[in-house]
């Protein structure tokens, strides 16, 4: 008897792990490796989480929670949106995940049917694309540029035929770090609202901007599904606690999907991540450090040739394109990481159509790190 894995499976891997694959093989024999390919926080949960754990752990049987969180943190995340967009939603409409991650599955589960069109944008987030085709959606990739600052607009949207059901903005964007303009964005969400397209907006590097602040489709358009996360701005990556803010007729289709696919978040994570939220003076000093590393980023990679970068007006990442020097990012990427010790992500992780010209450079690091990763790029560019 022969037997063979459902097509579901037949996803293309997140090539940032495979890096991590190769850097850990290199420092297994000896080799230091400056780590700048992956987008989480080099800093740990903040400190008075920590605290207050503990205690807690001794306690506490820890046991299952409601699927779509215990009442505390959804409360408590109510209160961080009001304090951060001086905008009240309801904490009924506030729904705690198994981290982003799962968010998405559930968001796409309960908004899209099968062969459901959802537009993105290409660079974007590899995730997207996977999660739907491994659910049985079309994912409708649209190619933008520097033109429109890596990001979709409602022209874009406009040009697509037939409508797809759904969009996913994220601004900050992964991999560029770009934001969409306060204006756009109240357009984009708009129009998606207006023209029945369900709109995912992904605001999991919320906090970390480096001019404007990030503006929450939750506060514009009550079909929108907003998915945020503990992993960046709160460093909780390994915690894996997400949320969204849920429309009202998707609040039931979610909260089922959840009790069968995921039962619930887990319970001391959830505990973490509201003690977190009173944690904001440790967490800006993060922001601070990549603000520091970002300006060191910005200033040292065009003295090395790299002068070619998409404004990184938030998250914590350069989007740099290559190709003055070399038109495959894969290998440039694999060069960098065994001869200069750097480990970068290449951009046809991101981008099937032009990411062979762009390396991802994440600064989520300490200064030393950035510090000491230019310094081996320019003896390596020699």
């Amino acid at each position: 008897m022969t037997f063979k894995p459902a097509r579901r499976g037949e996803v293309p891997p997140f090539m940032v792990m495979d890096v991590m694959r190769d850097a850990a093989a290199l420092e297994a024999r000896g080799q230091r490796i400056v780590h700048l390919e992956v987008g989480q926080p080099s800093t740990g949960i903040p400190r008075a989480v920590a605290a207050k754990l503990t205690p807690l752990i001794e306690r506490e049987t820890l046991g299952y929670t409601l699927a779509d969180g215990v009442p505390e943190l959804r409360a408590g995340i109510a209160r961080h949106h009001r304090a951060a967009y001086g905008a009240t939603i309801d904490e009924s409409r506030v729904f705690v995940t198994t981290g982003s991650s799962a968010a998405f599955q559930l968001a796409f589960m309960s908004a899209f049917d099968l062969g459901g069109r959802v537009a993105l944008a290409a660079p974007g987030y590899p995730a997207y694309r996977h999660i739907l085709s491994s659910l049985g959606c079309e994912p409708v990739l649209v190619l933008v540029d520097a033109s429109t600052r890596f990001q979709l607009t409602v022209d874009h949207l406009k040009a697509l035929t037939p409508r797809p059901a759904g969009v996913i903005l994220a601004s900050p964007s992964n991999p560029t770090g770009t934001m969409v303009p306060e204006a756009e964005f109240r357009a984009l969400v708009a129009y998606c609202h207006d023209t029945g397209i369900r709109l995912v907006s992904d605001e999991i590097y919320h906090g970390i901007t480096f001019g404007s602040r990030g503006v929450s489709a939750a506060d514009i358009s009550p079909s929108a599904i907003v998915i945020n996360s503990f992993s960046k701005y709160f460093s909780m990556t390994g915690w894996r606690v997400g949320w969204m803010v849920v429309p009202d007729d998707l609040r039931r289709a979610m909260e089922c999907l959840a009790q069968n696919h995921f039962i619930s978040p887990p319970a001391l994570s959830q505990w973490g991540a509201l003690y977190a939220l009173d944690c904001k003076d440790e967490l800006e000093t993060n922001v601070t450090v990549y603000r520091r590393n970002r300006k060191l980023l910005l200033k040292r990679l065009p003295e090395l040739g790299f002068a070619k970068i998409a404004p990184s007006d938030g998250a914590f990442y350069a989007y740099v394109d290559i190709s003055d020097w070399n038109e495959d990012s894969v290998s440039f990427c694999r060069r960098m990481l065994n001869e200069a010790g750097v480990a970068t992500t290449p951009g046809v992780d991101f981008d099937p159509f032009q990411g062979s010209r762009y390396v991802r450079i994440s600064f989520a690091v300490s200064e030393a790190e950035v510090a000491e990763a230019m310094s081996r790029l320019a003896s390596w560019r020699k």
